[in-house]
């Protein structure tokens, strides 16, 4: 589903990301982790071609784009299609009502008939528990509720793989909670996901396989529980026990 080869970037000469590899399976559920800085965001982006990398090959499902070079429009556009993005900041439309919210990309972008579009949205809306707020504006919504929204809004592209950039950590503790429980019954449903997170207990419930970045590059990965119980690298055990700690 998703397949990375020796991805390179950098920024004013210092390197962000240096030969990153990595292969993930359609409906596996993928945690990145590591200290602030080590490029996680920057590979995330990578993959939804809102950075442009530097080298390498970056495939989602059967759309591909080489490194270093700029990909035509069209092609751009289906790996947008096939690889749908969460943020840490919620990015609504503040005009436009939860409903409306979700609607705006299948409508405009996909060209669906609105009552399509509209049961469709309704849907995903009761899917994340918020049937009742289709009609409230993201400024009435607490921030627990503004990232489900953006998670369904995501969803109603119907991507191949949903990307998600610390979809928690702007949420205080009980919000993170309603978020964590959207996720969880994503990942059981067998929703490819692929998440950047220093949100550990998200990571531990989601997760079919963890992989720690450092300096840029994958410093280890392997199944979650393996991963937390036995890591193999002392900078991923010092990393943990930072975090965890």
């Amino acid at each position: 589903m998703i397949r990375v080869e020796q991805l390179n970037k950098s920024y004013a000469g210092r390197a962000v990301l240096s030969g990153v590899d990595l292969h993930q399976a359609a409906g596996e559920s993928v945690v990145l982790i590591g200290a602030s800085g080590c490029g996680k965001t920057t590979f995330l982006r990578c993959l939804n071609h809102l950075e442009s990398a530097d080298a390498g090959r970056i495939t989602v499902g059967d759309v591909t784009i080489e490194g270093g070079r700029a990909p035509d429009a069209e092609r751009q556009r289906q790996l947008r299609l096939r690889a749908g993005m969460v943020f840490q900041q919620f990015h609504l439309f503040q005009h436009r009502t939860a409903l409306e919210n979700i609607m705006e990309g299948p409508r405009f972008v996909l060209g669906r008939p609105v009552t399509e579009v509209e049961e469709l949205a309704r849907g995903l809306l009761a899917k994340v528990g918020l049937e009742r707020q289709a009609d409230q504006y993201p400024g009435q919504l607490s921030g627990g509720q503004q990232q489900r929204v953006a998670i369904a809004r995501a969803l109603a592209m119907r991507p191949q793989v949903l990307l998600l950039d610390e979809p928690t950590s702007a949420l205080d503790p009980q919000l993170r909670e309603e978020v964590r429980v959207v996720l969880r019954q994503l990942a059981d449903e067998g929703l490819t996901m692929l998440l950047v997170t220093h949100d550990l207990r998200l990571a531990r419930q989601v997760a079919d396989r963890m992989v720690f970045f450092d300096a840029g590059r994958v410093a280890e990965e392997g199944p979650t529980e393996q991963f937390f119980q036995q890591p193999t690298q002392a900078r991923t055990r010092e990393f943990l026990s930072r975090v965890e700690g």
